[in-house]
């Protein structure tokens, strides 16, 4: 039995986000033959927690801190071993691990996610509204640059002009 996550994810405070899981065994699969183990291990933390799982139909744990937060989002038929979790709060921090088994293929190893909990994500109001006036500067300082070497190159056209001293010019001659 082999079990595939991604080995990070991210996740901003209040939003749901799904913790991917696939697997792949030796043995045919059946609703009824798979079984899927989801575990918590808080951030900093030892212990870890059964927070839900799978044989035939859903068991969501009833206690602990993913209490009411996690739903099962995968398909044992396609290989997928996924849940969702709900309403994520600071306090998921942690490495999740899924495991499954498929009897007689039961010799797997617990695939782990390390979910990291943020107030938002990375690129912010602040980077979006920074690089929106930076941006406008950069086209203020063109056009500019664009403006003063018209403005040069026009001066140093007229002054390759030839040039009359006042002493010279004649008035012309009516006859």
């Amino acid at each position: 039995m082999e079990v595939f996550t991604p080995k990070e994810l991210t996740a901003v405070n209040g939003s749901s986000v799904l913790l991917k899981c696939t697997f792949k065994s030796t043995e045919a699969v059946s609703e009824g033959s798979v079984s899927v183990a989801w575990t918590f291990k808080p951030l900093g933390q030892t212990g870890e927690e059964t927070i839900f799982y799978f044989q035939i139909q859903p068991y969501p744990s009833k206690t602990g801190r993913l209490k009411d937060h996690v739903t099962w989002s995968g398909n044992v038929m396609k290989n997928d071993a996924s849940i969702t979790i709900r309403d994520v709060q600071f306090n998921f921090n942690g490495t999740y691990g899924c495991r499954v088994t498929n009897p007689p293929d039961v010799h797997s190893i617990t695939s782990e996610i390390h979910l990291q909990v943020v107030q938002s994500v990375k690129l912010s109001e602040m980077g979006i509204l920074a690089a929106a006036v930076g941006g406008a500067i950069f086209l203020v300082l063109v056009i500019l640059s664009v403006f003063l070497t018209v403005r040069h190159c026009r001066r140093k056209q007229e002054d390759t002009g030839v040039e009359l001293d006042k002493s010279e010019w004649k008035q012309p001659s009516v006859w």
